[in-house]
C-alpha cells in the first residue's frame, strides 16, 4: 500500500526538505517504520528510546488521530494520507471545564447614537444584532502576548467592541517587530508594548477598557489573572507559557483560543469549551528544547500572524456571542504557501491529567522544568562572552567556531571563519568536528547553541562553550559594522 506522508516544516530538515514522502506499508506502524528507515535521523523525533510514539507529535490518518483508532496497528490503504503534526503548544460535568461566561448575561445596556453608528454593521447582522453587541460590550478577553498574533487580535476585538481587553506582556517594541506586529509604528520602537497597544486601542475605540498586565505569566499569578476574563486567547511563542495558559484556563473554567505560527504554517483551535478537549489532549508532552524554533529563530511570513490572529479573534467572538460552529474538537491547519486549509478531528482524552475524567494534576506546575528547559547548561564553565572570544580568535590557538543557525541566517550575518552546521543537521554531521580541540558554538542569541553545546558534551567533546548572546551580541559589542536581525 502506498501512503503519502505529509511532513510539516519543523521536521523537513530530517526528510531532505521534502514536504511529502510516498511510503509503503499496510499499517501506520509499517509506514512510519519504512519512513524512518529511509530517513534515520527522523526516528528520534517520532519514537522514544523504547520504540513508542512520542506524545509531542500527533499522527493523523487522513483526518483522524491514530490514538483514537488502533495506533500503530491502524490499517492503511492506497491513497491514504498520513500527517505528522508536531507541537508548534464528554465526561461528567464536574470533570471537565465548561466556560462560565458569567458576565455574558443579557443586559439592557443602552447604546448611544455614536455607538449605533460605530457598530451598525454588527447591528444589522441577525446573528449579532443589538443583543449581541450588548454582549460584546459586556464581555472580557485576555490576550496572552502582544506580538504577532496579539496585534491583530487586539485590533479586531477592540474594533468589534469587546468591552474589556486584557494584555499580558513585558517586552518593548523592537524594529524587527514592525514587519508583522501591526499594533505598533516606528515611533513606538524602544517603548513598552503595553503602552503602545493601549494608546492604539483607545484611539481606535474609546468604548473599551484596556487592562495592562506588565508581567511574565507564571504559575503563581496565572489563575488570578485568567479567572477574571470570559475568554483567554493564547498568542505566545514558547511552550512553557502555552502549557501554563492551557492548564490555568481549564482550572479556571475559561475557554481558551489557541493559535500558533511557524514560517508559513499556522494552527488554530478552541480548548476547554463545553466539555471539549484541551491542548494536552493533542500534545501530552512538549517537544525537546530546540526542536521547534521561535519566530526569532525560524522566521515567519509577516502576513501569517495576521491571518491566524484574525481567525482567533473570530473564534473568540463566536464564543462570546454563542453563535456558529466553533473549533472545539477540531484543529485547523493553514498552509500559506499552498493557500490550503485542513481540518483534523480532536477528541478529549479521558485520561488527560488536566481535563480527563479523573484529573491527576490538581494545580499548576513548574512549566520550565516540564518543558525540559532547566536542563540546558547555564554555568560559566560552558559559556564564553563575545569579548573573550574575540581575544581567543586573535590568539595562537583559536577555537573552532560552530554556527548552528539556518543557511538563510548565515547569509545575513556571520562571524568570520565559522563553520555552518544547522542544529537539526548536527547529529548527522557531528563527525565533521572530530578533530576539533576546542569548540565555541553560537546561534542568533544563544538558545539553539545552548542545546547544541549540551549535545556535544553528551557526545564526549571535552572543550565546548556556548557564546552568550550569540551573533547578535557579537555584532552589538564587538563589530557594530555587522547587521543585526
Amino acid at each position: 500500500m502506498s501512503v503519502e506522508v505529509m511532513v510539516p516544516t519543523a521536521l523537513r530538515g530530517f526528510t531532505e526538505g521534502r514536504a511529502s514522502v510516498a511510503t509503503d506499508g499496510t499499517t501506520v506502524g509499517e509506514v512510519l517504520h519504512n519512513l524512518t528507515t529511509r530517513y534515520s535521523s527522523l526516528r528520534a523525533h517520532l519514537y522514544d528510546k523504547d520504540g513508542k510514539l512520542r506524545n509531542f507529535v500527533g499522527i493523523f490518518l487522513n483526518n483522524d488521530d491514530v490514538r483514537e483508532l488502533q495506533r500503530d496497528a491502524t490499517p492503511v490503504k492506497d491513497g491514504d494520507v498520513l500527517l505528522l503534526i508536531p507541537a508548534i503548544a464528554g465526561g461528567s460535568p464536574g470533570a471537565v471545564a465548561y466556560p462560565s461566561l458569567s458576565k455574558l448575561r443579557s443586559t439592557e445596556r443602552e447604546l448611544s447614537h455614536e455607538q449605533m453608528r460605530r457598530y451598525s454593521r454588527h447591528l444589522i447582522l441577525p446573528e449579532v444584532g443589538l443583543s449581541g453587541q450588548r454582549k460584546l460590550l459586556d464581555s472580557s478577553v485576555l490576550l496572552v502576548g502582544a506580538g504577532g498574533l496579539g496585534a491583530p487580535l487586539a485590533l479586531y476585538l477592540g474594533a468589534a467592541g469587546v468591552g474589556k481587553i486584557g494584555l499580558v506582556d513585558f517586552d518593548v517594541v523592537e524594529p524587527s517587530n514592525l514587519q508583522r506586529q501591526v499594533l505598533f509604528s516606528t515611533s513606538d520602537v524602544g517603548k513598552s508594548k503595553l503602552d503602545g497597544a493601549e494608546a492604539r486601542l483607545r484611539s481606535l475605540n474609546p468604548d473599551i477598557e484596556v487592562v495592562k498586565h506588565n508581567l511574565r505569566l507564571e504559575a503563581s499569578n496565572a489563575l488570578s489573572i485568567i479567572g477574571d476574563y470570559d475568554v483567554v486567547v493564547d498568542g505566545t511563542d514558547n511552550f512553557p507559557t502555552r502549557y501554563l495558559v492551557n492548564d490555568a484556563a481549564i482550572q479556571s473554567k475559561v475557554p481558551s483560543v489557541y493559535g500558533s505560527i511557524y514560517r508559513f504554517e499556522g494552527q488554530v483551535s478552541l480548548f476547554g469549551y463545553k466539555g471539549g478537549p484541551c491542548y494536552r489532549c493533542i500534545y501530552p508532552e512538549p517537544p525537546p528544547p530546540g526542536l521547534v524554533p521561535s519566530c526569532a529563530e525560524g522566521g515567519v511570513l509577516g502576513v501569517l500572524p495576521g491571518i491566524v490572529g484574525s481567525l482567533q479573534a473570530l473564534e473568540a467572538i463566536k464564543v462570546l456571542l454563542g453563535k456558529g460552529d466553533t473549533l472545539s474538537g477540531r484543529l485547523l491547519l493553514f498552509d500559506a504557501l499552498g493557500l490550503k486549509f485542513r481540518e483534523l478531528k480532536v477528541r478529549r482524552n479521558k485520561e488527560c491529567p488536566v481535563c480527563g475524567d479523573s484529573p491527576t494534576q490538581k494545580g499548576l506546575i513548574d512549566y520550565q522544568e516540564f518543558c525540559g528547559l532547566r536542563e540546558i547548561p547555564e554555568d560559566a564553565e560552558h559559556e564564553i562572552e563575545v569579548e573573550e572570544l574575540k581575544q581567543r580568535l586573535e590568539g595562537p590557538n583559536p577555537p573552532v567556531l560552530l554556527d548552528v543557525r539556518e543557511p538563510m541566517e548565515y547569509e545575513i550575518v556571520k562571524i568570520p571563519g565559522a563553520k555552518l552546521i544547522p542544529l537539526m543537521k548536527l547529529p548527522d554531521r557531528v563527525h565533521e568536528l572530530s578533530g576539533a580541540g576546542e569548540i565555541v558554538v553560537y546561534c542568533h542569541s544563544g538558545g539553539r547553541s545552548a542545546t547544541a553545546t549540551r549535545f556535544l558534551l553528551e557526545m564526549g567533546f571535552q572543550k565546548v562553550k556556548n557564546l552568550r548572546g550569540g551573533v547578535d551580541a557579537w555584532a552589538t559589542r564587538v563589530d557594530p559594522r555587522l547587521p543585526t536581525y
